[in-house]
């Protein structure tokens, strides 16, 4: 398997989406790559064995000593310039937290997952039923640190559900574990979606009342805060048929843009296509979209600009094409006048309705001075 000595940087590790290698229909890695300029995913899911024990397997049937399909797939992608992260829990199935009786020993589990895949990264998903038992987080939380310790530079996020106020009682539980032994990840991410969100704006309510979370829980000022806080979302339909659009991922995306949180991924690019001749909502969206429509949503987070294509930014319109590049023109009232189907990039500047603005990152077709602080533009002023 070819090695990832090259490392991305962590805004890539930051910014990858959720893919499942072996089950849901997996698409092919470097299609998706190619397409969107997409460079990592968090592959999915690393649990104990069905039958029971301490040592790790993909799914909980396939032994990481002897399976093949993850392997070649990891090898593909690093092969296309890419890398991966591995996703421990989720939740189905019986996580390591609960059958390994030990932080140690849970971390030995997952230490062999590093080293089989050469890993950068590694994202703890703290779901049902193990994050309602104090004992199996104990374990894979005092897991994470052995890990950072033992494996310098490991980008480490822990993933928890999501609720309106930003977690629930077993989610600052886990937070005031964290903080009893001295563990701080990379990012504690949030899962708005499954418990009676309606849109982008309700996640965006969720991420702000977490960040107050990390603040009295944590001891953190606002800026580390958001510095830490991460958000995985859900394309399309979810589990309870809530429903969230490209435009609702646009809202996050900006939120987590400008509040600079130190992650945006989603659930999962299995599901980030079109239903065709079925509505399994595990292999499809169930909204109108391209395919790979919400995974251009986490480039634009890593700082990329997706190729040719743009993401949709409404549930039933799609942009026409544009340029690939747009010159930085001179300041005042030289500057070019906006157009809704260019593309945009941080430091571009356009006049529009007699105020120039500057673009703060990617953007396309999202109208100067209509998207309020947390969206892209920069008002600079009247000119």
């Amino acid at each position: 398997m070819t090695s990832a000595d090259a490392a991305l940087g962590n805004n890539w590790y930051a910014a990858a989406p959720y893919l499942m290698p072996q089950s849901n229909n997996p698409p092919d890695p470097v299609t998706v790559m190619n397409a969107t300029g997409i460079k990592a995913f968090q592959l999915a899911f690393i649990l104990a064995p069905n039958g029971g024990g301490c040592t790790p397997t993909w799914d909980g049937t396939t032994a990481i000593t002897s399976e093949t399909v993850v392997s070649n797939a990891i090898s593909r992608i690093r092969a296309n310039g890419g890398d991966v992260s591995v996703s421990v829990g989720g939740y189905g199935g019986t996580k390591l937290g609960q059958t390994c009786g030990t932080p140690a020993a849970t971390a030995a589990a997952y230490q062999q997952v590093i080293t089989k895949y050469s890993l950068k990264a590694i994202d703890f998903d703290l779901e049902e039923p193990e994050y309602e038992n104090t004992t199996a987080v104990a374990n894979e939380l005092g897991a994470a640190k052995i890990l950072q310790a033992n494996n310098p530079g490991l980008f480490v996020s822990v993933t928890m559900p999501g609720t309106s106020a930003g977690t629930g009682w077993f989610g600052t539980q886990l937070l005031d574990q964290a903080k009893s032994i001295g563990f701080t990840p990379n990012n504690f991410s949030i899962m708005p979606f499954d418990g009676g969100f309606n849109g982008g704006s309700s996640q965006v309510a969720a991420l702000e009342a977490f960040h107050g979370l990390l603040m009295s829980h944590l001891g953190w000022d606002s800026p580390t805060a958001y510095a830490h806080e991460g958000f995985s979302g859900m394309n399309g339909k979810s589990d309870v048929s809530e429903m969230f659009y490209q435009a609702d991922f646009q809202t996050v995306l900006d939120y987590a843009l400008s509040h600079k949180l130190g992650r945006f991924t989603f659930w999962a690019v299995n599901r980030d296509r079109a239903c065709v001749g079925t509505t399994d909502n595990s292999v499809c969206s169930n909204v109108a979209q391209k395919d790979w429509d919400f995974t251009k949503f986490s480039v634009q987070f890593a700082g990329a600009t997706p190729p040719t294509s743009s993401p949709t930014t409404t549930p039933m319109t799609t942009p026409t094409s544009s340029p690939t590049t747009t010159p930085t023109p001179p300041a005042g009232c030289a500057a070019p006048a906006w157009s809704r189907t260019a593309v945009y990039t941080n430091g571009n500047v356009v006049s529009y309705a007699g105020h120039r603005y500057s673009a703060k990152w990617w953007t396309q077709g999202e109208v100067p001075g209509t998207t309020g602080e947390w969206g892209v533009w920069k008002d600079d002023g009247v000119c």
